[in-house]
């Protein structure tokens, strides 16, 4: 089982990512795969993002939430990208690998780091708009949805 976080400020190309997280797995028999991005609504239009982070304790929760996915679900490996600094509309910002032998486990454990990482790790984030920047509020949103694996 392979575990593997990194966090940089270099765009990535989701693609090329899967292509090559899936090379190595001959025995997976499904790959569940998330990628969020920097969004711009109309109601609350931004023109960029700005992450901060404590580089040594996001990478070490990070591993942690991607340690306890792998053993609670079983996945035969999992990996997590994760952007810093200032991103554009539309670039992504975090990009979750999970690979198992089946598709819940997949699924399940892509999810389950998400939800960990939307609550508990320390990234702040500003959004700059066109009336300034601000950062913004915990959701309480996320809170409930990392509820579902406390219980």
């Amino acid at each position: 089982m392979t575990v593997t976080v990194n966090l940089q400020q270099e765009m990535f190309d989701a693609g090329a990512l899967v292509n090559q997280f899936t090379r190595d797995l001959p025995e997976a028999g499904a790959v569940a795969t998330f990628t969020g991005l920097v969004r711009s609504t109309p109601d609350k239009p931004i023109r960029a993002l700005i992450l901060e982070h404590h580089p040594t304790m996001a990478q070490k929760q990070i591993e942690r939430f991607a340690q306890e996915a792998t053993d609670r679900f079983d996945l035969l490996a999992i990996e997590v990208v994760h952007r810093f600094g200032e991103m554009q509309v539309g670039e992504p910002i975090v990009q979750v690998m999970a690979a198992s032998h089946h598709r819940q486990s997949a699924f399940d454990g892509a999810n389950y780091v998400m939800d960990w990482l939307k609550t508990d790790a320390p990234f702040w984030k500003k959004e700059v708009g066109p009336d300034g920047s601000y950062w913004v509020d915990a959701r309480e949103t996320d809170e409930t949805a990392k509820e579902k694996w406390t219980k």
